[in-house]
């Protein structure tokens, strides 16, 4: 079990360039990337969300991408070989037709910024490609081990809080059979109370018991409560990402206690519903953390 909760780090460093990304994530009920990426690495986008997509299945998730060149080789000379000759043809018209000294050289040539000029150099794509694969591949395995982490806190404390429904559900299975046979006695009791000397119309108890026993039968939602703790138990132990389904159990799991407790004229089954409830909606704020 996972958590959706986590921070990862990743750098990858080649040749003086380092490419840096970070990864934060928090609860979502689908998977959802929000990248910092700016136009020029586009391509580094994309390969940063199919490493996302294809190891993670849900929660929010921040990229931020940094990229630092401190390799000092960052721009290269640039001559333009054509105007430099034009530039030493003129020279020469100049020294032909008004007798000058020729003092006109290679560095006179290079003082001229249309003929020597400072060209930024490219990255090379594929490289950063790779390097952004490799950084992007640190993160999300340091992401997922927080989110493992935080995972098996969730797991402890889902199991803890089962266990709660499961002993309130074994004390209403024990409880449930006498509650009728009370009932009968406390409607005997007080119908002779009521007609005193006059005989009590045991058909008439008997209808009026198996009315209420008919009412208050709550056999099916035991069965089907049990049947949904112990997928919501299995589900724990599954090493795929269950939070979808175990947010759907939760829900199963709600229904039935609460048909329990609409049906429960009882005040110690009340009780032990309204235990059942309290555990439940603990559950329920820890799995909107599972992923």
């Amino acid at each position: 079990m996972q958590s959706m909760t986590g921070y990862g780090k990743g750098v990858c460093s080649r040749d003086g360039k380092t490419v840096t990304i970070e990864l934060k994530s928090v609860n979502n009920r689908y998977l959802e990337i929000n990248s910092r990426l700016g136009k020029s690495f586009a391509v580094c986008d994309e390969i940063v969300r199919k490493e996302i997509g294809r190891r993670i299945k849900r929660g929010s998730i921040d990229v931020y991408f940094v990229y630092e060149n401190t390799s000092g080789t960052n721009a290269e000379l640039k001559l333009d070989l054509a105007l430099a000759a034009e530039y030493v043809k003129a020279a020469k018209k100049l020294r032909d037709e008004f007798m000058l000294d020729d003092d006109f050289g290679a560095t006179a040539l290079l003082r001229s910024s249309d003929v020597v000029s400072l060209q930024p150099l490219k990255d090379d794509p594929e490289l950063i490609k790779e390097m952004t694969r490799e950084a992007v591949s640190e993160a999300i395995t340091q992401l997922d081990a927080m989110r493992s982490t935080e995972g098996d806190t969730i797991k402890a404390d889902l199991t803890r809080l089962v266990s709660e429904i499961i002993t309130a559900l074994e004390n209403v299975v024990k409880r449930s059979p006498t509650v009728v046979a009370e009932y009968r006695e406390k409607l005997g009791r007080r119908m002779s109370e009521i007609l005193k000397d006059v005989a009590v119309d045991e058909a008439r108890l008997l209808n009026e018991v198996a009315f209420f026993a008919d009412k208050a039968d709550i056999n099916e939602e035991i069965s089907r409560l049990s049947s949904h703790i112990n997928q919501f138990l299995a589900c724990l132990e599954s090493k795929e990402p269950q939070g979808r389904k175990l947010d759907f159990l939760s829900q199963e799991i709600n229904r039935e206690i609460n048909t329990m407790g609409s049906k429960s004229n009882d005040i110690e089954l009340t009780k032990l519903v309204v235990d059942m409830k309290n555990a439940l909606e603990k559950i329920k704020e820890q799995i909107r953390n599972v992923e």
